[in-house]
């Protein structure tokens, strides 16, 4: 049988994914920080977009989301997920008013008081200078170990001990935690254990004291040395901190010698202490988290849901621009000026429709978790991605890349768009199962009010839930409680027989 080459024709379909499919996929994953940084670098690169900062000529440029996106109601009875802005009222005033002749009753020329005069006393009424004292200014944090070389070049004389410290301190973890060993810090530097150490133990008192620790118990004894609290008692409870984990608390008063009462004095000291003391020095606060998402109740008990629109990017594809110099423009440049207004234009619409969609699902989850806005957490509905998908005829995989980081604001809090799909839990009953994170709420809830001498044990939570209609087994009780972190039965009940 003869090898010889041919040609086939054959006719296949293929879905090929395109630099713009994958650049509106990307911004609808975006959280509000990332489709804003998204934005930024298209308008450096793209000359034809520009940032939306006016609208007072809309005929010049084509905005790519000119206005609000329309407000949507969403009501427990209702499926209706889109409103139109309705137009001014017959008889309104036009929008091209000019108010500059309209006479304000009751304004300054009345002799009311100026804006700059509401200020109280020492007020100034314009922004020429400030009244802040320099007290009211903070200075910048230095960094940790900047500061602690300072506090080295004070404390040490002799050049080998600064170059100790200065090896301890480029060794501590953001714990504070020392990273080696202090002998393998002496045998890499050549000197004696007991000058690394005796460098160590000095610099332990440095602020914030219990840095260069080897371990939790030396950094919290090296703090109850400075508040003169480190008695032999106190170093035997240090000595068994996995027993205080534990809470054995019968064995610890034994080891330390001391009754129930001050035992519980003693571990009110160590709680008061600080476990890692760099931690907390170099921490930068976490920047606030912005809803994508605004929600408020109406007075018919329906829900108004719309965009914020501080996080909603706005830009200009400058048309007017692009035909005063395309026309003039080379045959390179006209190339180039065609690619920037097609991508300009592909950007404008991957915003609007991100904007739609992300309406379109937080609309349809408002609408399912109606129950959960109105009475709490112990109304959370099971819901996954196939029910809001369904719903709103879309994806799964779109619908997860809307939920995921975008937030929206409740008169109940601010919650992740996540937060409302939670696993189902079926009923006892066989009536409607129960949501996963009304389940863990009502156990938080139940542990919570039991009393000292009547500890609530798992399987009596698994015995009260079925008797609400929560068919759960024992396993799935004993995951939820250490997933709240909450002890044993046995150990709360050694915990609330200390304090009684």
């Amino acid at each position: 049988m003869a090898l010889i080459p041919r040609l086939d024709l054959r006719q296949s379909q293929t879905l090929v994914m395109t630099p713009q499919l994958r650049q509106a996929i990307q911004l609808l994953q975006f959280n509000n920080l990332e489709a804003a940084t998204f934005v930024d670098a298209e308008l450096e690169r793209n000359p034809l977009l520009e940032r939306d900062e006016s609208t007072d000529n809309p005929d010049l440029e084509r905005a790519a989301l000119d206005q609000m996106v329309p407000r949507t109601e969403a009501a427990a009875d209702t499926s209706d997920s889109v409103r139109a802005d309705t137009l001014p009222a017959e008889g309104a005033a036009p929008l091209d008013t000019d108010y500059s002749e309209n006479y304000d009753a009751g304004g300054v020329s009345d002799g009311a008081p100026m804006m700059g005069s509401m200020s109280g006393s020492g007020g100034n009424q314009n922004f020429d200078s400030d009244d802040r004292g320099i007290d009211d200014i903070a200075g910048a944090r230095m960094p940790l170990r900047e500061y602690l070389g300072e506090q080295l070049r004070l404390s040490f004389n002799d050049p080998v001990d600064r170059m100790v410290g200065a090896h301890l301190i480029a060794l501590i973890c953001p714990a504070g935690r020392l990273t080696a060993a202090p002998a393998d810090i002496a045998a890499a530097m050549g000197l004696p254990l007991e000058r690394v150490e005796d460098v160590r133990h000095r610099m332990m008192g440095f602020d914030p004291v219990g840095l260069f620790a080897r371990d939790l118990a030396e950094c919290l004894a090296a703090q109850l040395r400075e508040k003169n609290r480190l008695d032999p008692a106190m170093q035997a409870l240090l000595d068994n901190l996995p027993l205080l984990a534990q809470r054995e608390n019968r064995k610890l008063m034994a080891i330390c010698g001391v009754d129930a009462e001050d035992l519980s004095d003693m571990i009110a000291e160590i709680r008061a202490l600080d476990p890692k003391p760099a931690a907390t020095y170099d921490s930068v606060p976490a920047p606030p988290v912005v809803p994508d998402v605004l929600m408020r109740r109406n007075p018919d008990e329906s829900w108004t849901i719309e965009l914020n629109p501080d996080t909603m990017p706005r830009v200009l594809v400058n048309e007017r621009f692009y035909a005063r110099i395309a026309p003039k423009a080379k045959k390179d440049e006209k190339v180039f000026l065609s690619e920037r207004l097609a991508s300009a234009n592909w950007l404008v619409r991957s915003l609007q429709q991100r904007a739609q969609t992300i309406m379109k699902v937080a609309a349809e989850i408002v609408r399912q978790q109606d129950a959960f806005l109105q009475f709490g957490v112990a109304y959370l509905r099971p819901l996954i991605l196939r029910d809001i998908a369904s719903a709103v005829e879309l994806h799964e995989s779109t619908v997860s890349r809307v939920t995921a980081n975008k937030y929206i604001a409740t008169p109940r809090g601010m919650y992740e768009l996540k937060y409302f799909f939670t696993a189902a839990i079926q009923s006892s009953t066989g009536g409607e199962s129960h949501s996963a994170e009304a389940v863990r709420h009502r156990i938080r809830a139940l542990i919570g009010a039991e009393a000292p001498n009547d500890i609530v044990s798992d399987d009596t939570l698994v015995t009260l839930l079925r008797k609400e209609g929560v068919d759960i087994a024992r396993r799935t009780v004993a995951k939820y409680r250490e997933a709240l972190r909450i002890p044993s039965s046995v150990q709360r009940r050694r915990e609330k027989a200390m304090h009684a």
